[in-house]
């Protein structure tokens, strides 16, 4: 009987711990089941979110929102948390040329460009061995909705401001906005730094309208629509101050300067893409002063006061193949552009110990209808070499100087210039060119050049445009 009652105590107990152990199983099981759960909500939300990013990369619609975490941050920032992106650009030369004193291209309105103190060279006129162009660039997300970046250029140990703006990262619908000092929309190559360029100098056309740095910078605001087509389709406007040549400074409430342009695009096929635009500048200019030689040989300071307007068309085509250019890639673009004038013009000798046919100050009308254009093609047939050519030429038209055509040697011209470049990349941070150009852009003159350039990018470096 006592073995009986012990033998049911033992097998009570072990039912007991039986279930016990089936109870902590099930326990263990339910905590997996639930962590599994958990873990697929949060990469099913991730992968959404992922997705969302994805999309908006693609179509430029509105910003994602930023991610909140459980545990808010504080609303301010500390120092810390600004990290900008910084690069600085080094781009020198060696530029083998004829000694002119005062380069210029004939037949057009003599552009002054920047003044980097008192008895320098200019940069196109510089012989020798110069550091060319140096950029520091500062680039961050202000936020969700802004960026904003500054390009501070360093030229004979001075700065200047080259670029300072902001621009909207996600209004949505294709709208852009951008507002500061920038360079303009217009034409193809404008928006581009001189470190983007294929060749190491600008186009003739590019200096005859707008100076000699070769491109267009607006204090003002810029406005662009990206239609939501296959086809690349963009709109744009801008307004500004209009300080720059072919306009002059003034001291003046308003716009004095109004820009429109609109590019399109698109792929032929896995290796070709294009894109084509049209744009137009209207500007003023008071006492824009050019210098100018009288009929007797005598320096004359000239002053044009009156509107500006020109008229830009430009095309590029792209072939890589199979879309990847890493290996091989061929690039051909061309630029044309017609300008008009109108206003009044005063001749005034600059030497008033010797007077000419300017003495006094000389007004008349001035009237002006010039048009030029370049080509060129660039080919990188091995990772590292690429090779090209380009052809320019300009026409100074029809100008019509009123009385002062009696008084100024000015003559009709067509400048021309040839070039040719070799360079070799050791990746897309550094790059040597040998440049061989033929420019006959000064009446009587044909001055054979050669240029040794490098590019060296230190830093971060975004991608370039198209």
């Amino acid at each position: 009987m006592q073995k009986t009652i012990a033998m049911a105590a033992m097998l009570a107990a072990a039912g007991a711990v039986q279930a016990a152990d089936n109870a902590d199983l099930a326990a263990i099981r339910a905590q997996i089941d639930e962590m599994k759960k958990s873990y697929e909500q949060r990469i099913a939300t991730l992968e959404k979110r992922l997705a969302q990013a994805e999309s908006n990369t693609r179509t430029p619609t509105a910003a994602v929102p930023p991610a909140v975490s459980e545990a808010r941050q504080p609303a301010t920032s500390t120092a810390s948390g600004f990290n900008p992106e910084v690069s600085l650009i080094l781009q020198g030369q060696y530029k083998g040329m004829k000694d002119v004193a005062e380069r210029g291209i004939s037949g057009f309105y003599p552009a002054a460009g920047h003044d980097h103190g008192e008895g320098a060279i200019p940069g196109i006129s510089k012989r020798g061995f110069s550091v060319d162009h140096t950029e520091l660039v500062l680039a961050a997300n202000i936020d969700p909705y802004w960026r904003g970046q500054a390009i501070v250029a360093l030229v004979d140990g001075q700065a200047e401001v080259e670029e300072a703006w902001f621009q909207s990262l996600g209004l949505g619908y294709g709208v852009g906005l951008k507002g500061g000092r920038f360079r303009s929309g217009i034409g193809y190559l404008n928006e581009q730094h001189p470190h983007m360029w294929d060749f190491a100098d600008a186009p003739l056309m590019y200096r005859a309208m707008f100076g000699a740095e070769g491109s267009y910078v607006q204090d003002g605001a810029q406005f662009k629509w990206l239609a939501p087509t296959e086809t690349f389709i963009e709109i744009g406007a801008e307004a500004g101050r209009g300080a720059n040549f072919p306009g002059t400074d003034r001291n003046k409430n308003g716009s004095g300067a109004v820009s429109a342009f609109a590019h399109v695009g698109g792929d032929v096929g896995v290796s070709n893409n294009w894109r084509a635009g049209v744009s137009y500048l209207t500007t003023q200019a008071k006492a824009r002063e050019g210098h100018f030689e009288d009929i007797g040989g005598v320096e004359a300071l000239g002053k044009f006061t009156g509107d500006s307007r020109t008229w830009l068309a430009d095309f590029v085509w792209k072939w890589a193949p199979n879309g990847n250019p890493k290996y091989r890639n061929f690039k051909f673009q061309a630029e044309y552009f017609n300008r008009r004038e109108k206003g009044d013009f005063s001749c005034e000798d600059a030497d008033s110990a010797n007077p000419g046919a300017c003495t006094g100050g000389v007004h008349s009308v001035y009237r002006t209808r010039q048009s030029g254009w370049y080509a060129q093609s660039v080919y990188q047939f091995t990772p590292n070499w690429r090779a090209g050519l380009r052809y320019e030429q300009l026409d100074s038209g029809h100008r019509d100087f009123g009385v002062n055509a009696a008084n100024l040697a000015v003559v009709d011209y067509r400048p021309k210039k040839a070039t040719a470049m070799v360079d070799y990349s050791w990746s897309e941070f550094s790059r040597v060119r040998l440049q061989f150009a033929q420019d006959k852009s000064m009446l009587g003159i044909t001055d054979n050049q050669v240029t040794v350039q490098y590019i060296m990018s230190l830093g971060a470096h975004g991608a370039h445009k198209f």
